[in-house]
């Protein structure tokens, strides 16, 4: 099974604000960043159980670079913050399964 971190120099997520997160992936080499172009909106959605319509994806092929950002579920730093920094959030993405071929 490869997943994106083994893809991937890194994966991480972090605040965008406080009232956003976002997460990269800096993928190792063109044939990486050409794997994960699997992920859409809805995958994204389904994964941290967001709506879908409030999804950014960008798309960065010259830097083998994917960049996802959407509303944080709670403000940062409120009562039921569980990761104040969104330094966590990356950790669903990072694991997923590539299927190659």
């Amino acid at each position: 099974m490869t997943t994106i971190s083994d893809l991937a120099l890194e994966v991480r997520s972090k605040n965008a604000g406080p009232f956003w997160v976002t997460m990269e992936l800096f993928m190792r080499d063109p044939d990486g960043y050409e794997a994960v172009q699997f992920i859409d909106e809805r995958l994204v959605a389904d994964l941290y159980r967001v709506d879908a319509d409030t999804i950014q994806i960008f798309r960065i092929p010259s830097l083998n670079i994917v960049k996802i950002s959407f509303p944080r579920p709670v403000s940062q730093g409120s009562l039921r913050d569980r990761d104040m920094h969104a330094g966590q959030h990356h950790v669903p993405l990072a694991i997923l399964e590539v299927h190659r071929g």
